[in-house]
């Protein structure tokens, strides 16, 4: 069980479902006037796209979401996998 749990850990990527557009932020951000919803919404509006914000974010967020997740957590998921 160590060896696939390992494996799964090195293995593991974060995803972000649904679809997500500069519109959709703007959106989500028109009541925040703080100085960091204008920054990033400006760098979206100029790059045209959410995708570089969804790859960069799911690589910054990956190391904690993989160190949050110990192996007993992993472990008990794969039991309840094979379990059900």
């Amino acid at each position: 069980m160590k060896a696939l749990i390992a494996y799964l850990r090195e293995n593991m990527m974060l995803d972000f479902q649904g679809d997500l557009s500069v519109d959709t932020v703007r959106e989500y951000l028109k009541d925040d006037q703080s100085r960091e919803a204008r920054t990033l919404l400006a760098k979206l509006v100029e790059g045209g796209s959410v995708d570089d914000m969804m790859l960069v974010l799911a690589d910054c967020l990956l190391p904690q979401v993989k160190a949050s997740l110990s192996d007993d957590v992993i472990r008990e998921n794969l039991q309840s996998y094979s379990e059900s």
